[in-house]
């Protein structure tokens, strides 16, 4: 019983070592690929038509000037916040604080299936 808890203790670590090597390879290149597209002359064009859209349909609605402008803004700012928040990933990797959490999950389900594999086998060895 000892040396099969032990192998999969090696299995378990095992399996955590391949994903966390599968999410530090693939996460990166993701996050640049998102910026590429949030960055990009054509998502710039789409987020200019998207303001103007926008602002059109406020005043069409009836709002004024003042009130449809200052909500344009903020529908911007709700871009750009986004944009500079992928900036700042991109920029730090993922961050410890991200990085340690994404690990973390990561170990917790392994944890998981990994118990829960043994209840299956424990249960079949009753039988």
């Amino acid at each position: 019983m000892v040396d099969e808890e032990k192998k999969s203790e090696k299995h378990g670590s095992g399996e955590l070592k391949e994903v966390l090597s599968v999410v530090s390879a693939e996460v990166p290149s993701m996050i640049k690929s998102i910026l590429a597209s949030v960055f990009s002359e054509e998502a710039g064009k789409n987020m200019g038509k998207a303001a103007a859209a926008y602002y059109k349909e406020l005043k069409n609605g009836g709002l004024p000037e003042q009130v449809a402008v200052k909500m344009t803004e903020d529908y911007m700012k709700t871009f750009t916040s986004m944009g500079d928040m992928l900036k700042g990933v991109g920029k730090h990797g993922f961050g410890d604080e991200m990085g340690k959490g994404i690990e973390e999950k990561i170990r917790l389900k392994v944890q998981k299936k990994l118990h829960d594999e043994e209840e299956d086998e424990d249960e079949e060895e009753e039988d």
